[in-house]
């Protein structure tokens, strides 16, 4: 034999060699352990019977609706359903047109209501209006008699202050009693005049302006020729006012050099 190949200790293996079986052994069974029982529950004899009450009166409670079957209204079918909810329509038009018929009615009668309260709003204004009128009217007269007296009053202080007394009536001291006389007037004048001022009344301005016929009355005409045509020369009566409104036109006397047509 040859030394070298002797000298190899592991030689190549035939690959057309079958391989030997691997030996086999079974697992070691495992011990079946039987569980031990569970214990049942204890409960107390007498919630027991409490929970069995209970629940007892529960199943009563659901069967009761079926044990009165005679109390329970049947289920309508599709017809009678559908009738009912066309009466109730027309019932709710009916009272649809009863409340329309309702809320008219009010609206009338709250027309009527405020007509009258219209009615009477307007005639208490021309009941206002009628007594202020009636006040202005009877103030109005009551100023023009005072204003008349007023007249009467300024025509005798313009006589007495005119009155030249001859040599006889200075001896029989007539004049001394013509002035008295005249500033007893002067003095009724000037309270006259007061009492007519706080009411408002005062006289016109008119000399010097051009005539006016809103406030003024041509009683004269005369012709300066010194003066515009127009002008206000004289003033024969007083006119007075009350605020805006014109109680008594000033009688003037009106330059006219111009003749009319």
């Amino acid at each position: 034999m040859d030394p070298i190949l002797d000298s190899n200790p592991d030689p190549m293996p035939d690959p057309y060699s079958i391989p030997e079986p691997i030996p086999y052994s079974l697992p070691e069974p495992i011990p079946y352990r039987i569980p031990e029982p569970i214990p049942e529950p204890t409960l107390d004899p007498a919630v027991r019977e409490q929970l069995l009450t209970r629940f007892a009166d529960y199943l009563d409670g659901v069967a009761a609706p079926a044990d009165q079957g005679t109390d329970t209204e049947p289920v309508p079918d599709l017809f009678t359903l559908l009738a009912e909810v066309a009466a109730l329509k027309n019932e709710v038009k009916l009272e649809s047109r009863q409340v329309k018929s309702a809320l008219d009615q009010f609206r009338e009668a709250f027309d009527l209501v405020r007509q009258a309260q219209t009615r009477l709003e307007t005639g208490e204004a021309q009941r206002v209006e009628a007594e202020r009128r009636a006040r202005q009217g009877a103030e109005r007269d009551l100023l023009l008699e005072l204003l008349d007296l007023r007249d009467r009053l300024q025509a005798g202080y313009d006589q007495a202050r005119r009155y030249h007394p001859g040599w006889l009536s200075r001896r029989g001291k007539a004049h001394t009693f013509v002035i008295g006389m005249a500033e007893g007037l002067a003095m009724n004048l000037k309270r006259l005049d007061d009492t007519l001022a706080r009411r408002g009344v005062l006289p016109l301005r008119v000399m010097g302006l051009r005539f006016d016929p809103l406030t003024m009355y041509a009683a004269e005409a005369a012709a300066d020729p010194t003066q515009a045509d127009g002008l206000v020369l004289a003033e024969v009566r007083r006119g007075f006012s009350q605020g805006e409104r014109l109680l008594r036109p000033a009688e003037v006397v009106v330059n006219r050099l111009t003749s009319a047509p």
